[in-house]
């Protein structure tokens, strides 16, 4: 698995569809095979594999603690499911916050065991609609 490092990875995923939703996640993906439009430009995804990005806003989670505990959430869950995801890009981005009164800690075990059911819940729905769920990027 690669992982999206470039605002211009991101923004290429994000302009893709949205393959699966729940609560507080959505999964977008965009797929690797498009024609490049400028051959002259560097490719986004020069290699054919999973790429995947975490997005995780200070609007949603304010305590960087907390930010970082839920994308290593989300990239271990992944991790699970790479074996079921065909090449592609893939962005996991967090849509609302957890909420404050229920998870007191910035980074409590429950919000982790919280962030990762769902994010089992998100990568089923993603698997279970992917074929034909592609949207194409160019280069």
């Amino acid at each position: 698995m690669q992982r999206l490092k470039s605002r211009r990875q991101f923004q290429a995923v994000l302009a893709g569809s949205t393959l699966a939703r729940t609560p507080h996640f959505a999964l977008h993906t965009v797929a690797l095979n498009a024609d490049p439009v400028d051959l002259a430009a560097k490719p986004l995804f020069n290699v054919p594999d999973v790429w995947l990005g975490a997005m995780v806003p200070k609007r949603w989670a304010k305590r960087a603690v907390t930010r970082n505990a839920l994308k290593r959430q989300i990239y271990a869950v992944s991790d699970l499911y790479l074996a079921q995801l065909p090449a592609a890009a893939y962005v996991v981005r967090l849509r609302s916050g957890f909420d404050r009164v229920q998870f007191l800690s910035a980074s409590s075990q429950a919000l982790k065991l919280a962030a990762r059911t769902e994010m089992h819940q998100l990568l089923d729905r993603a698997t279970r609609v992917l074929p034909g769920a592609f949207t194409q990027v160019a280069a």
